[in-house]
């Protein structure tokens, strides 16, 4: 697959360097003379122009990359390469940099098919080292709806019962379970929570606690939810 990503900054280049590691390639599209030299000292492909301008992502193969990214700092352009790439058939990403934004770019802007807000990703990292080995934030689906997956451990009060048995607390949903020796998968009724055990819960962030403390057993006064 071929993918055009717009903007050589920390995002452009990490997300740039991921895919070519995947077995893909991938161009790049800056303006910035310092980093257009940057990303080609890199080993990248890079094209030196305004992302923004679709004579530049043709220069780039826009018409035949499979994705654009746009990544750059810059919303207008970000949304201008999306734009463009939409009217040409091409998947788009767009990075924000504002989280209030991505309702509405989700809701409304359909020349855009999916948003991120790069530093709500490293929110979700500092949160997993706070949280500890037995609970891993997986998404922040909205302010206060978290995807979590906690590991059974022997303090657990649920540990030694089967699902059916479990009860979560509020407003919150089991979606995925795995044994400590198995990929996530559905959950079954008749699945017996042992130590090392998985579940992937999603929840309001207001009972997150709770959750944790049911299936962990730990008490703590960090707080498991929140962006």
């Amino acid at each position: 697959m071929r993918f055009v990503i717009v903007g050589a900054g920390r995002v452009g280049l990490r997300t740039a360097r991921a895919i070519v590691e995947s077995g893909h390639d991938v161009v790049i599209v800056e303006q910035d003379t310092a980093a257009v030299e940057r990303a080609r000292n890199d080993g990248f492909e890079v094209v030196e122009g305004d992302g923004s301008r679709e004579s530049t992502l043709t220069v780039a193969g826009l018409e035949q990359a499979d994705a654009l990214g746009a990544l750059s700092g810059d919303l207008n352009v970000n949304f201008a390469a999306c734009t463009i790439a939409n009217h040409h058939g091409c998947r788009t990403v767009m990075r924000i940099d504002d989280g209030h934004r991505e309702t509405v770019y989700r809701e409304y802007v359909s020349e855009v098919d999916e948003v991120i807000y790069p530093e709500r990703l490293g929110a979700i990292a500092a949160k997993n080292a706070l949280l500890g080995g037995n609970s891993r934030a997986i998404a922040d689906i909205e302010r206060n709806l978290q995807l979590i997956e906690f590991a059974i451990t022997d303090s657990a009060p649920m540990h030694g019962y089967t699902l059916s048995e479990l009860e979560l607390p509020g407003p919150s949903r089991l979606v995925a379970f795995g044994s400590h020796d198995e990929t996530l998968r559905v959950p079954n009724s008749d699945d017996t929570l042992d130590a090392g055990d998985r579940l992937v819960v999603l929840a309001d962030s207001n009972v997150l606690r709770d959750v944790r403390q049911l299936l962990v057993g730990e008490e703590t006064t960090a707080a498991v939810g929140g962006a």
